[in-house]
């Protein structure tokens, strides 16, 4: 069975950027996964934990998720036997 790349790309960058988002605005509220959030700083430029930062965030794991899954994907396709 073939699994469509695109669809497993863009189900993979909507989860993570909203992943993302979310992690945000909890460390905001709680602190909660600052540490998470903190490496993913180190990853992302120009990400933060702040409402513009969530945003920021959001758009980074959408296209690190679209790209990382839609290859993952790919190559599912590509050696499968």
């Amino acid at each position: 069975m073939e699994l469509n790349a695109k669809a497993f790309g863009l189900a993979g960058g909507i989860l993570w950027g909203v992943s993302m988002f979310i992690m945000t605005w909890l460390s905001l509220w709680t602190g909660y996964g600052a540490l998470f959030l903190d490496a993913m700083m180190g990853i992302y430029p120009g990400f933060e934990i702040s409402p513009v930062g969530s945003f920021i965030g959001l758009a980074y794991g959408f296209i690190d998720g679209v790209v990382g899954l839609f290859i993952l994907g790919w190559l599912y396709n590509r050696f499968r036997f």
